[in-house]
């Protein structure tokens, strides 16, 4: 998704807001055993705490371009990755036999990057055409589809088909950090209001 017309600064709110709440988050994914999912370094940054109206701004960029009504849209998770850090592939949206009946659901992601990385980071796809699905697969493996995070970039993607099921290619996961830092800002959009969103 192109960003156009928003330029360099409107990373500024995303970085400066949430730094001193950063802290550290570990995720356990249940579908996969993989212990710890995640260990980095994020926080939640709604609209409504951004005086410039930036990210008001760009999640009326996200509406337009995904057709889902900005209301639907979680407050952005704000994540940032060291050297050596990863997430290990999983899916955004809740599987009901794991996590049990969903009032809503996480119906697409879309990732804005907000920081170049010197080598690694990326965001991978290990199931994109249906490639390395079998019951061996690895969850901290890093490979299959990689897209290579560029600031001000967007990155939309949907985690479910037209039948409401989990579409099982929207796996996707975070490479590790060679080089450099990585910063990112998802947006995760719901099927219906969110009202916990502000």
């Amino acid at each position: 998704m192109d960003l156009e017309g928003i330029g360099g600064y409107f990373v500024e709110p995303f970085i400066s807001c949430p730094k001193q709440g950063l802290k550290l988050e570990t995720t356990s994914c249940i579908f996969s055993q993989v212990r710890d999912c995640r260990t980095i370094s994020g926080t939640f940054l709604s609209a409504s705490e951004d005086s410039t109206e930036t990210l008001k701004y760009i999640e009326g960029k996200i509406a337009k371009a995904t057709m889902i009504p900005r209301d639907h849209g979680e407050a952005f998770n704000i994540l940032r990755y060291e050297i050596g850090q990863k997430y290990a592939s999983h899916y955004d949206s809740f599987d009901p036999s794991e996590y049990g009946p969903q009032k809503s659901q996480r119906v697409a992601s879309f990732l804005l990057y907000l920081s170049d990385v010197e080598e690694g980071g990326e965001t991978m796809f290990p199931f994109e055409n249906g490639s390395n699905m079998d019951t061996n697969y690895d969850y901290q493996k890093c490979i299959g589809l990689r897209v290579k995070p560029q600031q001000g970039d967007g990155l939309l993607f949907y985690s479910l088909l037209t039948n409401g099921t989990i579409d099982p290619t929207s796996l996707h996961g975070s490479c590790p950090v060679i080089k450099g830092e990585k910063w990112v800002a998802t947006k995760w959009l719901r099927d219906t209001n969110n009202k916990n969103r502000i």
